[in-house]
């Protein structure tokens, strides 16, 4: 029967028939299953007809291109993350905002997106607390993995000014010794062990979030004390070579000790700071990879920011990091420049 109402058990183990109507239905292979929204068998009956004909118009809109129109996100997720990965170096954040994507709209078909469809996505993005800017690029993922339709909804959105979310432009600042110095403390206490030497990282040579996210061992010389920044945001910040300071250094030494006794040595490819790997489970910590990097130190930092009560992003250590660099007049104008204003980076 195409429309029904389901039944369910309560609280009593009762078995309830729902006051909600559903239909459900087979479109082009795919099953169809969802809620009428109306507990009126009338206006259920009107809302599977208005479904599958809505269906039927998107499928019908461009003949062919009918196969890719039936295909979910899901399955347009995985073909675009695999030809993504042979043209780009890093894929951390294209899977993480894929796969936010996909958690969200995987089981729904290419045909059935407009821009009533992306906007939800935001709303409910955002509902989860996810910074504009994050919903903002995926939003652009998942316009791409559209193909033609992409292009037509992110037109329809440009003229209702409403593709992207509004940015709150945060000026940079820069911590003072006794806020740098709380934070240090805390994270030297933390139960993470990379927020510390991230942290270092950041403070002392001025490394970009996703520049220490995707930092390999092969990249550090401990013994000649620097390192050589990777892939970079900017042309001026790619292969650069920073320094290390006696803290620095010591930090790293000491992390690399704890490093080689979790893995049992230092793969030069590994990354300094791991990926935790497999679904979250009560009470326990998920493995660590090396062989992948880390995806964000958000909790972590949160975490120290709220036990030093200190206030800022984590991109205001490379503020301070920067601002230290001028101010001490030791650094030549020409090595600051490499160091592009934090307060217009991201």
């Amino acid at each position: 029967m195409p429309i029904f109402q389901p039944t369910y058990k309560d609280q009593t183990g009762k078995q309830v028939k729902s006051a909600v109507w559903w239909y459900d239905f087979v479109f082009a292979g795919k099953r169809i299953r969802e809620s009428a929204k109306t507990s009126l068998k009338t206006l259920a009956r009107i809302a599977e007809k208005n479904r599958r004909r809505e269906l039927e118009e998107g499928f019908n809109g461009i003949a062919d291109e009918r196969d890719e129109r039936i295909r979910t996100i899901k399955e347009l997720a995985e073909v675009y993350l695999a030809e993504y990965k042979l043209r780009h170096k890093s894929v951390t954040f294209a899977e993480y905002a894929v796969g936010n994507v996909t958690r969200h709209l995987g089981d729904r078909m290419s045909l059935d997106f407009s821009e009533r469809t992306v906007k939800e996505y935001q709303s409910r993005r955002l509902g989860e607390k996810a910074a504009p800017k994050t919903v903002n690029e995926e939003v652009g993922f998942l316009l791409r993995l559209l193909g033609d339709r992409g292009d037509a909804i992110r037109a329809r959105l440009k003229r209702q000014k409403a593709l992207k979310l509004r940015i709150h432009n945060q000026v940079g600042k820069a911590y003072t010794p006794e806020e740098k110095a709380q934070l240090l403390d805390r994270a030297k206490s933390s139960r993470s062990s990379a927020i510390y030497p991230a942290l270092m990282l950041a403070l002392h040579a001025g490394l970009r979030d996703a520049e220490l996210r995707e930092l390999q061992w092969g990249r550090v010389d401990l013994s000649k004390a620097f390192l050589t920044v990777g892939d970079s945001k900017s042309e001026a910040g790619e292969g650069r070579t920073v320094p290390l300071n006696s803290e620095l250094l010591q930090a790293l030494v000491d992390y690399s000790k704890w490093y080689t006794k979790r893995f049992g040595t230092i793969n030069p490819e590994w990354y300094i700071f791991p990926s935790r790997i497999g679904r979250p489970e009560l009470g326990k910590k998920r493995p660590l990879d090396p062989t992948k990097p880390m995806v964000t130190l958000k909790t972590s930092w949160k975490n120290v920011k709220r036990g030093a009560k200190v206030k800022g992003r984590w991109h205001d250590n490379r503020h301070t990091f920067i601002t230290g660099l001028a101010e001490s007049g030791e650094a030549a104008f020409g090595a600051i420049q490499k160091f592009p204003a934090p307060a217009l980076q991201n």
